[in-house]
């Protein structure tokens, strides 16, 4: 009977991983185009250096974030079949969301500093 539970739960944490590796996916593919969108190479010369140190920061930290994001969720692009492979499997990918939601908070963050500093110097 505990087997039966142990694989119920498996599968049940199998499948909420499927779809945090789709949402993760959806949150790198938004956030690349976001920075992509948003960041002409015009906007990083401007302003005080203090300005652009925390610009500067906050999109290498969304870049880091989002390169680790990356590299998790490509480790796993195979199933494993051993059920703790399975595990390791699965904690990837909740590592790889937790990433990428880190890079989008700093893409936010970048966003909001861009607002503020605009409404204060325009």
């Amino acid at each position: 009977m505990l087997k039966n539970h142990l694989r119920r739960d498996l599968q049940w944490l199998k499948r909420q991983a499927r779809k945090d590796r789709r949402i993760t996916v959806v949150l790198l593919t938004g956030v690349s185009a976001a920075w992509v969108r948003q960041l002409p190479p015009s906007d990083l010369l401007g302003g005080s250096p203090i300005l652009l140190a925390l610009s500067l920061g906050l999109l290498g930290g969304s870049g880091a974030a989002w390169l680790m994001s990356a590299y998790f969720v490509t480790r796993t692009l195979k199933a494993r079949r051993e059920p703790a492979e399975e595990l390791r499997w699965i904690s990837r990918i909740s590592r790889g969301k937790e990433w990428a939601f880190c890079s989008l908070s700093a893409y936010v963050a970048w966003h909001l500093l861009q607002f503020v500093t605009a409404v204060v110097l325009g």
